[in-house]
């Protein structure tokens, strides 16, 4: 086995930094926060000085909408009026089409507007004012704000979906874990009875497959069971190096089998985690790296450390992600791993977004795949 440390690079993988886009965890608050956002860099552009985000909130079921105008700013009443009337939306035109809307009965302003779709039989728009007609650079500016707004909302409807999906998960899986377990308990203990009851018999061989089989049932079930709990993280300060390495450790065997090259970042940091749980992360994330790994393959576990987050990535050299493992690599009980129960990787992804962070896969541009997690420095 070699177990090397390394510096992280620059940027691991295709992953980029964007000051004002990130991966929180969601909700009416976040959503409008966000779009605030947008909005404040828009009209910190001259000659814009009003503007106002229209979109729809799936978790309340209802259209919401965020403005800011400066407080030097004058518009009249009858053009506000005159917005708010949405009285301007005569031609529903396709999404992040920018075109200008004619106020000048109203006022000498050019106005604009930029839909971002049409959610729940409602446009969805981004409405602007400025001083003078916009330049071609700032109403390219525009739609790519439309572009990642409009971005946004499908993460945040698909996160609620998810949400949604876990919720109803959860309670089937606790119902289910609970009746299970009691009958499981008495056929674990009459065939520990069994198998010590045929010492020196021929049929002791079976029922110690039986009990066995009966251990592996009941591991699942504690798979099963904790997927269906709420968080109860037990938060202390942690060094993320030394957690790694003892995840790798704990893999030395299989490590050594395979003659794989094992590195990670010799940089480390501090985090506020759930030690138990998070090492529970790193060895379901590590092992599936160490499976799929060729022989005399290469592991590397490396990290880069922002002001707020860590990044974290692991790789190895094996067969990839195919379309299908994408879309459902998370999902329980999808498993390409054979004998696999496919809830390593559910339960790694519930435990990461317990502690408000985020995990996610995709294929590495050299081979293999690589898995990704975002957890914040404090919680």
């Amino acid at each position: 086995m070699q177990v090397t440390k390394e510096v992280p690079a620059k940027v691991l993988g295709t992953f980029t930094k964007n000051s004002h886009f990130s991966f929180p965890s969601f909700g009416s608050s976040e959503l409008q926060s966000f779009c605030q956002l947008e909005i404040e860099n828009l009209t910190n552009k001259y000659p814009i000085f009003w503007c106002r985000i229209v979109h729809y909130d799936p978790s309340i079921g209802n259209h919401q909408e965020v403005t800011h105008q400066p407080e030097n700013q004058y518009i009249s009443q009858e053009t506000l009026a005159y917005l708010n009337s949405e009285a301007w939306l005569v031609n529903f035109l396709p999404s992040f089409t920018f075109s200008e809307i004619d106020i000048s009965c109203f006022t000498s302003s050019s106005c604009y507007t930029c839909p971002l779709g049409y959610r729940n039989q409602k446009p969805e728009y981004i409405l602007i004012l400025a001083h003078q007609h916009l330049p071609l650079k700032l109403q390219e500016e525009v739609r790519r704000t439309a572009m990642l707004v409009s971005k946004y909302l499908d993460i945040y409807l698909e996160t609620l979906r998810q949400k949604a999906e876990v919720q109803l998960l959860e309670h089937v899986l606790q119902r289910t874990g609970h009746q299970l377990r009691q009958p499981l308990g008495l056929i674990r203990l009459y065939a520990e009875n069994l198998y010590l009851g045929l010492i020196d018999s021929p049929w002791q061989e079976q029922a110690a497959i039986i009990r066995e089989s009966i251990q592996d049932l009941d591991t699942n079930l504690t798979d099963l069971i904790y997927c269906s709990q709420k968080a109860k993280l037990r938060v202390a300060p942690h060094d993320l190096k030394s957690l790694v390495a003892e995840s790798i450790q704990g893999l030395k065997g299989l490590i050594v089998q395979k003659n794989l090259q094992v590195s990670y970042s010799e940089t480390s940091d501090i985090l506020s985690i759930d030690r138990l749980q998070m090492k529970q992360v790193f060895d379901n994330l590590l092992s599936n790296a160490v499976h799929f790994s060729p022989v005399s393959g290469k592991i590397n576990c490396n990290w880069q450390i922002f002001q707020n987050e860590v990044l974290i990535q692991i790789s190895d050299q094996g067969p990839g992600l195919s379309t299908d493992d994408l879309n459902k690599i998370f999902t329980p009980f999808y498993s390409r791993r054979l004998g696999g129960t496919g809830l390593g990787l559910t339960i790694a992804k519930k435990i990461v977004l317990d502690h408000h962070g985020s995990l996610w896969a995709n294929n590495s541009p050299q081979g293999g795949a690589q898995f990704y997690i975002s957890l914040p420095r404090s919680y």
